[in-house]
Formats: structure tokens, sequence, C-alpha cells
């Protein structure tokens, strides 16, 4: 029976789907990013057809797996963020913004493997740039001598066919928004064009058993541009962030088949490219002043890794009705009620006042084991008394104004003592914790006693 050719209505930056064209998507908020799709759909269920299916073998959970041995690139902040090195048949996809350097990292990532490898083994496929593009930017890096076989194309079935003659190591595609499939009708970067490209190259992957790294567009929310299908279809999902007027760069995994997530490896941004910071905290703290008030040392965890950075705070009178409240690299909700909390439970008044806070360096903060630190910023920058600049604060605050007990305290007490800190605010379920020598413990249980410390 014949296929019947119907239209579909697809945002291209979200991936939702409607049955008819409108300006502005209801899901992400973008305006004109619905395009018609069209899609064959037979005439007839799948069910009715006279091909029977075959039997699917079952076998138990204790069963022998094989044994699968990790790719190491050479650089240690990769393979901390795979979770000790890459594996082979694995599917990565790597988002960021625009001229954050996810090109400049994955064209060091092949140069890297492919210099251990020693062989010719390791494609590099650009859809964006020409090849003397690419040359250039190894030139710069330093790694024009490896042995990386380089191509610029968009054709997925000319790539298909010349890898599945090969016998790859690691491929390369910058970037899957570029990739064109002549069987589907749409353009290049559509929601479909992306789905059907990632499918056949992470089935090449999986068949051959080399490593496939896929470069994604984000859009202005920062999301990885397409269909969210994609981030499914994969192994592995890696956003780089970094701030433009920073030099730092932070690569984050928010999922990983093969490894833990939010695991973060830490980059700088230099002429010669990205070079790994082997002591974040200490990078992280390197221009910070003592003796400032509304500034203290927050010991966070990032994955598996203790990160000691600066939380700085600014409260001024503000001159207008609505006072305003900036935040940069943390939850700004989670700011609003740590003020509240503050205001209900200690006596504050923020009503009157503008309340700005920063997380230096670049680096964003998601656990609420930052409550503490944040708010003491808070309040040492209203009384204008600064905190001992070899302190260290953590823990988590609660709507009661309790403060809540935050997971591995000791491990990062270990990285504030590698650094020479000797004093920490913790919560009062530390005293069941092993303490360490040289740092001087001062538990809170409740924020009523924040107050102690600036009167």
């Amino acid at each position: 029976m014949s296929k019947k050719s119907q239209a579909e209505y697809v945002c291209q930056s979200c991936g939702c789907v409607y049955p008819k064209w409108q300006g502005k998507c209801d899901s992400c908020g973008e305006w004109n990013t619905i395009v018609e799709e069209k899609i064959e759909k037979s005439g007839f269920s799948v069910l009715n057809t006279k091909k029977k299916g075959g039997i699917v073998d079952f076998v138990n959970l204790n069963g022998g797996t094989e044994l699968f041995e990790r790719i190491k690139t050479g650089i240690k902040e990769i393979d901390r963020v795979t979770g000790g090195g890459l594996v082979p048949g694995s599917a990565i996809l790597v988002g960021g913004d625009p001229g954050i350097g996810k090109s400049t990292l994955l064209l060091q990532i092949c140069a890297a493997v492919a210099a251990i490898k020693k062989d010719e083994s390791c494609f590099y496929i650009s859809g964006e740039e020409a090849i003397d593009q690419v040359r250039i930017r190894a030139q710069r890096l330093g790694v024009e001598n490896a042995p990386v076989k380089l191509a610029s194309t968009t054709e997925v079935k000319d790539i298909i066919a010349t890898i599945d003659k090969s016998n790859p190591t690691l491929v390369i595609i910058d970037s899957i928004q570029t990739m064109y499939l002549e069987d589907v009708e749409s353009t290049p970067g559509s929601v479909s064009q992306v789905r059907a490209c990632a499918y056949e190259l992470i089935k090449l992957a999986k068949r051959k058993g080399f490593v496939l790294f896929l470069v994604g567009h984000v859009t202005k929310q920062g999301a990885i541009a397409g269909p969210r299908i994609l981030e499914h279809m994969v192994d592995t999902v890696l956003y780089f962030e970094g701030e433009r007027g920073h030099h730092f760069r932070i690569l984050r995994a928010v999922k990983n088949r093969y490894g833990a997530t939010d695991e973060i490896g830490v980059f700088e941004m230099q002429d010669k490219g990205l070079v790994q910071v082997d002591n974040p905290s200490a990078l992280f703290l390197a221009e910070r002043q003592g003796n400032v008030s509304g500034s203290c040392v927050f010991a966070g965890i990032e994955g598996s890794r203790p990160l000691l950075v600066e939380i700085q705070a600014l409260v001024s009178q503000s001159g207008y009705s609505a006072p305003k409240r900036a935040v940069v690299g943390w939850d700004s909700n989670r700011l609003s009620m740590i003020l509240a909390v503050l205001e209900a439970r200690c006596g504050f008044n923020f009503s009157g006042h503008d309340v700005y806070l920063n997380i230096a360096g670049g680096l964003k903060i998601s656990e609420p084991a930052a409550d503490l630190a944040v708010a003491m910023a808070v309040i040492s920058s209203l009384s204008n008394k600064p905190l001992p600049s070899d302190m260290v604060i953590f823990g988590e605050i609660g709507l009661s104004g309790e403060i809540r007990a935050v997971t591995q305290p000791s491990l990062r007490l270990k990285e504030a003592s590698k650094l020479g800190f000797t004093n920490a605010i913790v919560p009062s379920s530390f005293g069941k914790e092993k303490k360490l020598e040289g740092i001087s413990y001062y538990e809170i249980g409740n924020v009523h006693r924040l107050i102690n410390w600036f009167n």
C-alpha cells in the first residue's frame, strides 16, 4: 500500500510539534522558529503486514559481561569528566555557547588520542569550517603534526561509506546541525535532519566500536538546540560553560552512562588553546582580597571534586520602590528564599536595599550547600563587617531557619586545609564526623547564631 505524505510544524529550537503554523513557540518562547516538515506515514498498521516478528532472546542478570578498556586521552580533566576515559562504541554530545571553545577542545582531544595511538585512526570531520581554517587552528594549538585525518563535508552518507571501510578509534562531527541526509526532506539543522543524522552516526559507532563526538549548538536559554531525543540517544552529554569575560572554562557532565554526573573539568583559555587546571580551588581564589565585607569562601563539591570558590555579596540602599536582586552564578530564586528566611527568623530588613550576588571566577553553583555561605556574605555586607580571611563555610538553610547537613563534609574540609584555611563554619550535625587537626570548627544549628558573628 502506498505511503501518504503529511506535514507537521516543528519548532527548530526545542523540537515541539504543532498541527498548524504559528509565529511563537509556546514551549520555548522563540519567534519564527516553527517550520513545516513533511513526514511519511503508511496507510496501514505495521501489525497487519504478513512478515512476522522474530523471537527475542532473554538472559539472566548474573551472566558474564564483556570487559572494555577505556581510551585514555592524556588530558586528565577530560578523563575525569568522562568517568576515567573514553568508552569504545560510545556517543558523546558536547554543547556550549558560540565561541566558548568547543572546536578547540575537541581538536585537542583528537590530536591527543592520535598521538597516543600513533596511527591515523582519529577522524575530525568539520561541517562548519573549511580544511584550511581547521589547519590554522591546529597550528595555533601546536598540534599540526598529529596524525589526525581531516575532512570537510556535510553529507552523512559519504561519511558513513568512508568510515565503514576503515577502522577508526575516534570520530568527531563538528557539528551535528550542519549534517545532511538526502533521504530526509528538510533543511540541515532541522529537527528531522538532526534526529536522522544522529541516529545513523550513532548506529555506525555502536557497530564499529569507535568513540563518536557530536558537537551541538545551544539555544538562548543554554539548552542544546534541536530535539530533546538527541540527548536521550547519546551515552554522554557534556556542557562547555564559561563567561566571555573570564578565561576559565568548565566542562560539565550532565549525563553519563559510564560514570558520575555533575563531574567537572576545569580549563584555562590561553593563546595556545585550552590548558587543564590541576588545582582549580587555588586558581579561583588567586585574586581574592581579605578583610573585605561581603566576601566569604564556600567549600563545595562538583561531582567528586571538592572546590573552593569566593562568594561576593553587596547590599546597598535602594533608590527605587522595588529593590533590585541581581545574581551571577547562582539561583536567583534561592537568593530570594535566603533573604526571606533572614528577614523572618533573624529580624533583618532588606526591603529598602538592593542585593547583588556573584560567584567569582565565572563558575555556576547549583548545590544548596552554598546557602549558609550566601547568608553570611549578605549579612557581612549589610553590617559592613568582614569575615576572617582564613574561614570556609558550607551548610543548607531550611525555611524554619535550621542549618541542615550536607554531603561529604570531610572532603570539603580536606581541600580547605590544603589551601591553608584554619576556621570553618559547619552545620551542627558535623559533630558526628571525624575532625581534622589544624581547623577550628564552629557548629551552627540555626540562623539565629549568625548574628553573633557580627555583634
